[in-house]
């Protein structure tokens, strides 16, 4: 058995795992409150709270795992993409921890992970077959991928701009919702119409998405509104939330059904921060109910940046012998 301790310090969380094969024995995850009052994430920030959470975080998970640090076979990391201060906590602790216990380091992809959270063991879930379809959508990145395996993945589309979560994140901005603005919309659109109200969608050609102009397409129609009625945002939130959310799932699900048609899979998984979203996980079930395919949905758990995924593709990477070399640097994109 191998047992791999996962660091993962991309951004704002401070994670760390340890995992005795594909099975998760403990996940820790120390979240950052300080960028609420900014509205965004404040990488500066974002680094000092980090070097006062990684010792802690990585003490809590070997200690959950209930294992002792000689235990270690691999330390795994995540290089990027990322905010360069943020990684460079995680990288420098990553090295420093495994050079002192003689261990290999073993560097992972950020992305990657997202989309391998799919094969953490989990009791009464089984993982996805190759190939099939991924739908990756977070706060910075959009693609549709096609697993051939493990490590081989094939970029089907992606955003030629902004990202699906950007775009959320912007239009609860606009609102003044609060931070961070998916997981608001997500709520208050449960209680919204839909239909209410409509909003532009590019045509592009392809797989591929863009979403800047969803966002002006909404800035500008709320622009006319609040002309009219200067409290149309707060007579209408629910409704606005609702079929703005729409308008995204619906432009992201349609191209990723269409590449599972086209691709003749019949297994679709999402991956990233926006997989947490309600509607995008009821909609890709319902379409896979339709084609009679297989969806593949995280845990609410593995959705958001966490160090177990980070630790899947280290154990898939310890098992080829893929390790890297301690003067690797972290890299932001």
């Amino acid at each position: 058995m191998t047992t791999i301790l996962a660091i993962e310090s991309s951004c704002d969380d401070t994670s760390a795992a340890v995992l005795r094969d594909d099975k998760l024995l403990s996940n820790v995850i120390a979240s950052q409150k300080v960028h609420e009052q900014y509205g965004g994430v404040v990488p500066e920030l974002a680094s000092r709270a980090h070097e006062q959470n990684i010792i802690p975080v990585v003490d809590g998970a070997v200690r959950q795992a209930g294992i002792g640090k000689e235990e270690i076979d691999a330390v795994a990391f995540t290089r990027g993409p990322g905010l360069m201060g943020s990684l460079m906590v995680g990288v420098s602790f990553a090295k420093s921890f495994a050079q002192a216990l003689g261990r290999p380091l073993i560097e992972v992809n950020h992305l990657q992970a997202h989309v391998l959270s799919h094969f953490i063991r989990q009791e009464g879930v089984g993982t996805p077959r190759f190939p099939f379809i991924c739908l990756l959508v977070s706060g910075g990145h959009t693609q549709i991928l096609l697993l051939h395996s493990h490590f081989e993945m094939e970029i089907l589309g992606q955003t030629i701009d902004d990202a699906a979560g950007e775009a959320i994140d912007k239009a609860a901005k606009i609102m003044d919702l609060g931070y961070p603005g998916g997981p608001i919309i997500d709520r208050l659109a449960k209680e919204g119409d839909a239909d209410a109200f409509r909003f532009a969608t590019p045509q592009i050609a392809g797989y591929d998405y863009s979403f800047s102009g969803i966002k002006t397409s909404f800035l500008y129609f709320l622009r006319d509104r609040l002309k009219e009625d200067p409290d149309f945002i707060e007579n209408h939130k629910a409704d606005l939330c609702a079929s703005v959310q729409k308008t995204i799932v619906s432009f992201l699900l349609k191209k990723v059904e269409r590449a599972a048609l086209d691709h003749k899979v019949r297994q679709v998984a999402i991956a990233g921060g926006v997989s947490a979203n309600s509607l995008l996980r009821s909609e890709l079930q319902r379409i896979c109910e339709k084609h009679h395919w297989q969806a593949f949905i995280p845990p609410f758990k593995f959705c958001t940046d966490n160090a177990a995924m980070v630790g899947i593709a280290g154990y898939f990477k310890y098992l080829k012998g893929d390790f890297a070399d301690i003067s690797l640097p972290p890299y932001t994109r």
